[in-house]
């Protein structure tokens, strides 16, 4: 059974930094892609960044382009999520999940883990 476990949350300031980890376990991940996606109040759950776990190519969000860095550590099975020069709309439950593409629809995703709190302060 596919688990993945989501970690590195916190509050900052804006302009600061945080680095989430995405555990995956319960198969080989090889051949799928594994996506990041938040979701703020009151709104819908958007995608962040993706990256095609085999040839490491990545995806990302206009929103976050230039200042999220999406990365993988094979021999961990983790998917790395690093933040800088965070903004207070960056505020959400941010999600890691797995897909058979790299896609920015979250249908397309299968698996899901249990999100962890990010917090931007003005």
């Amino acid at each position: 059974q596919v688990q993945l476990v989501e970690s590195g949350g916190g509050l900052v300031q804006a302009g600061g930094s945080l680095r989430l980890s995405c555990a995956a376990s319960g198969r080989t991940f090889s051949s799928y892609a594994m996506g990041w996606f938040r979701q703020a109040p009151g709104k819908e759950r958007e995608f962040v960044a993706g990256i095609k776990w085999s040839y490491g190519s990545t995806y990302y969000a206009d929103s976050v382009k230039g200042r999220f860095t999406i990365s993988r550590d094979n021999a961990k099975n983790t998917v790395l999520l690093q933040m800088d020069n965070l903004k207070p709309e960056d505020t959400g439950v941010y999600y890691c999940a797995v897909s058979n593409m790299l896609t920015i629809d979250s249908d397309d995703y299968h698996y899901w883990g249990q999100g962890t709190q990010v917090t931007v302060s003005s």
